[in-house]
């Protein structure tokens, strides 16, 4: 079985016996999404909500999770990148629109390639 927990993002393979304590148990906290409830019986991920979920912002998660691998908080990013930090969350979140030139100025502080930061779809 795969799981996701959408936030924190994790993603968990569960095998044995008796997965689905320990699922209730993630449960309780976070809200689950079960991508195959068995191996022999995956589906491709673009056919999940969870993939459709993260293709709405494809730039924001991106970004966000460009920053994460470089442990930044949104306000060290901001500051290296001279704007505010609540720009950074609406890049994140979606509601700015991350131009191609911001794409750029994200990379060079966040020492990736600007491909990576780009929603190519």
């Amino acid at each position: 079985m795969l799981a996701v927990v959408k936030k924190p993002h994790i993603e968990i393979a569960l095998s044995g016996e008796n997965p689905v304590e320990l699922l209730n148990w993630i449960r309780r906290r976070f809200e689950v999404s079960i991508l195959t409830p068995r191996r022999e019986k995956s589906v491709p991920v673009e056919e999940t909500e969870f993939w459709r979920d993260m293709n709405k912002n494809r730039a924001g998660n991106l970004l966000a999770g460009a920053r994460l691998k470089a442990e930044m908080t949104q306000a060290e990013l901001a500051e290296k990148a001279g704007i505010r930090q609540n720009m950074v969350s609406e890049y994140e979140n979606g509601k700015r629109a991350l131009t191609k030139a911001m794409a750029k100025r994200f990379s060079g502080v966040l020492n990736v390639d600007l491909g990576r930061l780009l929603a190519n779809d």
